[in-house]
């Protein structure tokens, strides 16, 4: 399941994935970036895919669209498939 990963339509301009480096709440979002990241980078190899770590923060996903509309998820202590399923959810919105 390792080399899953989800090809970004045009719709999607910019994603980013915040996490604690500590945490259990991010816990499967560190998993998702050591499991997922490679492959995801690799079908998307242009588009900017931001990780970004802060001590106490609580893990979310954000996606930006077009004309700077964004929406964000929680990632809070979902495993490493179910962080991949919302990933997909917002690479598939418009």
């Amino acid at each position: 399941m390792a080399g899953r990963a989800v090809k970004f339509g045009s719709a999607l301009k910019e994603l980013r994935i915040h996490l604690c480096q500590t945490s259990d709440a991010s816990k499967g979002v560190r998993d998702f970036v050591e499991k997922f990241y490679v492959p995801l980078k690799q079908m998307n190899p242009k588009f900017p895919i931001l990780i970004r770590e802060c001590s106490g923060v609580q893990p979310r996903a954000w996606a930006r669209y077009g004309h700077g509309k964004e929406t964000s998820v929680s990632l809070t202590n979902l495993q490493a498939e179910n962080v991949l399923k919302e990933i997909e959810k917002l690479a598939s919105k418009n």
